[in-house]
């Protein structure tokens, strides 16, 4: 079902059709990619995938109903309706064992882990858990500007107990729907943030920001002493210990 969008599912419900089978030698982990870019979904599944190994299967959806970047509190409500619909049709298949949301505000987090009995991790929640691990200060760095984006940040950072740890959020400039089709662009910009986030803010690990910004993580973390904590790795460390009962 990777690249699988949540039109194709809504159209095998309409005529009646099964649920995807999935391969029944190993567990499947369904990523629900919350916006529409295809080739996010691709390269997030295959993050998680890495994770996996052998010991696990990732699935790819994306929110099809979606913008194709979500960079405003209300895109990431509209997005809910659609992950809801498309982790509560993953969850029928008996051989899925967790549900990863894969956009770094969680849209549809708590509504889906409602909806379905199965666990459901949200890359924000994992990635804000794994960058303030041992009690180290962390600093975020993103693409979108939105400051009532930015602002929920700091309040998740509130709400999971990492306040006094959080150093604040960088913002590279420009428009994010741009800068996020050019890697080498993207890769220069979210550089400069790090520095800034370093050197600036005191953070000793730095949570890039959103799904779309993993890959460039992975290529700039040589150029740096602190990590760069990716989240889509993060909750797929998370979903995988526990579909082995860890």
């Amino acid at each position: 079902m990777t690249g699988t969008t949540l039109a194709a599912l809504g159209l095998g419900l309409a005529l009646g059709l099964a649920a995807p089978a999935f391969a029944q030698d190993v567990p499947v982990i369904v990523l629900i990619n919350p916006n529409s870019n295809e080739a996010a979904t691709e390269s997030m599944a295959g993050l998680a995938s890495d994770e996996f190994g052998d010991a696990a299967k990732v699935e790819g959806v994306s929110n099809a109903g979606a913008p194709a970047l979500l960079t405003t509190p209300e895109d990431m409500a509209n997005a809910i309706p659609g992950v809801v619909a498309a982790g509560v049709e993953a969850a029928k298949d008996p051989h899925v064992v967790a549900i990863i949301v894969s956009a770094f505000s969680d849209p549809g987090l708590p509504e889906l882990r409602q909806a379905v009995t199965i666990p459901v991790f949200g890359i924000g929640e994992e990635v804000f858990r794994e960058a303030a691990r041992d009690g180290r200060p962390f600093g975020i760095v993103t693409v979108t500007p939105n400051p009532e984006l930015v602002a929920s940040f700091k309040a998740k950072a509130e709400a999971l107990g990492f306040g006094a740890q959080y150093k604040g959020t960088r913002v590279t400039p420009g428009d994010p729907n741009e800068i996020v089709k050019e890697p080498a662009k993207l890769d220069v910009a979210l550089a400069a943030a790090v520095t800034e986030s370093i050197e600036q803010d005191g953070a000793q690990a730095v949570i890039m920001g959103g799904g779309p910004l993993s890959a460039s993580a992975i290529r700039l973390q040589p150029q740096f002493e602190v990590p760069l904590v990716v989240a889509v790795n993060a909750a797929a460390r998370a979903a995988l210990q526990s579909a082995q009962g860890k």
